[in-house]
């Protein structure tokens, strides 16, 4: 029996991730979520494996059990965690575990789905990377692992567009997600100078990063491949002066 070509999101539970598996969804494809936390949202086809991405022996377990019940077609590398910390304060192990999260988990999840998305035609990953990746303060650590998310993306994608697989990136600015309000410390005036630091006096939305996702997961996006979008209000331009 043929098994359902699936795509698979990780951080799927909530904020961007599940966004973005609520629009592949829509589609009609089928989704299999990721996540260290349980999802509080069901759906037909949506199925859940629960895993810390940061530990290699959880990533391994789970994309085995993953590739035996479904033909994974696409892959969505979301899931994210930031330790925000100066030169002076950011830790090896911090630095560690965003590597874990942010490049060693995408590598593992993309080598355990290779043979299906090779064999599919039409495979499709695509890797949440972020604004910071630029450069951000108080970012030593996040900067760093997204920055290198893109790196391998673009590598990705040399070694695979022969096989019809593409890998490109979608970097999203400040996004409203309760992961922002965390990392801002739940600090109300922070919050609002950030939002006033934007080009459009706003925050992002999850469903507009989702709606960027898709672009790369759909079947005629095939000719792209190795890019980067950035869904950041303009952020990426650079901060407003006030």
């Amino acid at each position: 029996m043929k098994k359902p070509e699936t795509c698979v999101v990780t951080g799927a539970s909530a904020g961007i991730g599940k966004a973005i598996a609520q629009a592949v969804l829509a589609t009609g494809q089928p989704v299999v979520g990721i996540d260290i936390a349980a999802p509080s949202w069901t759906h037909p086809d949506f199925s859940f494996f629960q895993a810390d991405l940061t530990k290699e022996s959880d990533v391994r377990q789970v994309a085995a059990r993953i590739a035996l019940e479904h033909d994974v077609t696409a892959l969505v590398n979301n899931a994210g965690i930031t330790y925000p910390g100066s030169l002076e304060t950011q830790t090896v192990g911090d630095l560690e575990k965003l590597s874990a999260l942010h490049l060693a988990a995408p590598m593992l999840l993309a080598q355990a789905f290779l043979p299906t998305l090779r064999s599919c035609g039409h495979g499709r990953i695509v890797n949440l990377s972020s604004r910071a990746a630029l450069g951000s303060p108080e970012r030593v650590a996040y900067s760093a692992t997204k920055s290198g998310l893109i790196g391998m993306s673009r590598t990705l994608a040399m070694e695979l567009a022969q096989d019809g697989v593409t890998v490109n990136v979608v970097a999203p600015g400040p996004i409203e997600t309760e992961l922002l309000r965390q990392t801002l410390g739940g600090d109300d005036q922070r919050y609002a100078a950030t939002v006033k630091s934007l080009r459009m006096g706003r925050t992002g939305t999850p469903e507009e990063v989702a709606h960027a996702v898709m672009y790369f997961l759909s079947r005629q996006s095939g000719f792209t491949t190795g890019q980067v979008l950035y869904v950041c209000g303009g952020s990426s331009l650079g901060r407003l002066i006030a």
